[in-house]
């Protein structure tokens, strides 16, 4: 029997418990940096060393962190459900909890690509990256980040996932982002959608469950509820 499919779409709320530093937040990153000066192709121009920088110290940081209980929960779901996780973090925190299937819809921190061809990606083994270093066309290595005003290349294949769900899982956004934020309107009418999230607000253009907690709380809650009733979500 085939199991059934759940997408989760999570947001910078989830690592923020890892200790992942946001960017959006009353004290995230871009309310300390202008986003111009480090995540755009124009500043990456102007001044690649100073976003070689910024994206090490993201990347130092993030290896001193560790997936957390909604990570691990959302691994364990695996073991009953069809599970793909659609993420706007450019962390690798799912993957180092286990999960199998993750799409990153912004990039990924751990992965830096070139800047002659833009399918030449290598992962990376430690935080830093330096100017010289260069990809098998002898070009730059760039982050593999998906910076303001540059295509989402994943986009088009997380809306094709959310379409065939029969659950959406939202942790840790605010719906505010976008065009990560526009993939609920690709939910099916069976999908039923679930948001986790402390502050979340209502809203009129879905039709939203919404949980009220932080994701290290209400998501291994919820999971434990869906695998010991699915029929709740799934009928």
């Amino acid at each position: 029997m085939s199991k059934l499919p759940i997408v989760v779409l999570t947001g910078a709320g989830i690592s923020a418990e890892s200790g992942i530093k946001t960017f959006r937040d009353d004290n995230g990153l871009w309310k300390t940096h202008r986003f111009e000066d480090l995540a755009t192709p124009e500043a990456w121009h102007r001044n690649p060393q100073l976003v070689l920088d910024f994206y090490n110290a993201r990347r130092k940081q993030l290896m001193e962190c560790a997936p957390n209980a909604a990570h691990m929960a959302l691994s364990k779901l695996e073991q009953f459900f069809d599970v793909k996780i659609v993420t706007q973090n450019v962390d690798n925190l799912h993957e180092r909890a286990g999960s199998s299937n993750v799409l990153h819809l912004h990039g990924e921190l751990m992965k830096a690509r070139s800047t002659a061809n833009l399918e030449l990606v290598y992962e990376l083994n430690d935080w830093e990256m330096k100017l010289g270093d260069r990809c098998a066309l002898g070009s730059q290595l760039r982050p593999h980040i998906v910076w303001f005003g540059e295509y989402v290349p994943n986009f088009e294949q997380a809306s094709k996932l959310v379409n065939k769900a029969r659950l959406l899982l939202v942790i840790g956004t605010s719906l505010m982002v976008y065009p990560a934020a526009s993939l609920l309107a690709y939910a099916n009418r069976n999908c039923k959608t679930v948001l986790i999230d402390p502050i979340a607000s209502p809203t009129r253009a879905y039709e939203i469950e919404i949980i009220r907690k932080k994701a290290a709380e209400g998501v291994p809650e919820f999971v434990s509820k869906l695998c010991m009733n699915p029929e709740i979500y799934f009928n």
